[in-house]
């Protein structure tokens, strides 16, 4: 394993945050979430991303335990689900995840989605969490930029992390600029566009490299400076998707890849979400 899978970010709070990991959006709690965890660690990934509303904590945490590598070696994420946002309800939805994920301290905790007239008040709790030591840093998923004022206008901290979707289609720029600007730390949801990877250019690319369009678009999010995590059940995929640090993309390159830009989304938009 090479030490630059597990490189860092560093946040603004100063916790180290791996810049590669694993989303485990839809991965399955009947041993399936324990065996790939397991898996992608011991294919040296050290970011684990899940989420209450995922249903899989319990694996997640078990697939760490059950690794053979120490807890503080892994960098766990979860998130506060829509349901459970308010401040008290927050505390409580905490107290689950950490029951089920088996740790003391989370590494991160994010409010999942920008609930109207309640992500203040989680934001809040979060803050407490966080002054109390029961998480080593917070931040947001899904907020736009005018989320993220209200946020740093009526609390005590600036968000460290805000976790998007983020793709060649789906760039962000002027989001990622704000985000650059106050310090927040962007990290990629769906980074493979949910398997929509047939775009000539991510073929040419990766074939200047031998890479997978896969890995290229990997590689695009790193140099752009965007946490990633994609996901994947199967082993040999844990494998391929890690293995993006032994090349680096052209400035023209990554130009060419942004270019690829539509606004376009695989996910919900988080202005017009039922909540």
């Amino acid at each position: 394993m090479t030490n630059a899978r597990i490189d860092s970010t560093t946040l603004s709070n100063g916790v180290k945050m791996p810049w590669f990991g694993l989303g485990v959006w839809k991965v399955k709690d009947d041993g399936e979430a324990e065996r790939t965890v397991a898996s992608a660690i011991e294919e040296g990934y050290r970011l684990i991303d899940t989420a209450a509303a995922y249903n899989n904590e319990t694996g997640v945490g078990a697939g760490i335990r059950n690794s053979g590598i120490a807890r503080d070696e892994i960098f766990i994420t979860t998130k506060i689900w829509n349901a459970h946002q308010g401040y008290e309800s927050t505390l409580t939805a905490f107290e689950d995840s950490r029951r089920k994920l088996g740790v003391e301290v989370v590494d991160l905790l994010l409010i999942h989605w920008p609930v109207k007239d309640k992500y203040t008040e989680t934001w809040r709790a979060l803050e407490k969490l966080y002054r109390d030591g029961y998480v080593r840093a917070i931040g947001v998923s899904n907020f736009q930029i005018h989320h993220l004022q209200d946020v740093i206008a009526s609390g005590e901290v600036v968000p460290m992390v805000n976790q998007v979707e983020y793709h060649p289609l789906l760039t962000q720029q002027e989001l990622h600029s704000f985000a650059k600007s106050n310090n927040i730390q962007l990290m990629a949801w769906s980074p493979l566009m949910q398997g929509n990877l047939d775009q000539s250019i991510l073929a040419e690319i990766g074939a200047k490299y031998g890479k997978s369009p896969a890995q290229v678009v990997l590689r695009w999010d790193l140099q752009n400076e965007v946490v990633t995590i994609p996901k994947s059940i199967n082993p040999v995929r844990l494998k391929e998707n890690a293995d993006i640090f032994d090349f680096a993309l052209t400035p023209e390159e990554v130009a060419q890849i942004s270019a690829l830009n539509r606004d376009h989304r695989y996910g919900p938009d988080p202005d017009n979400f039922n909540f």
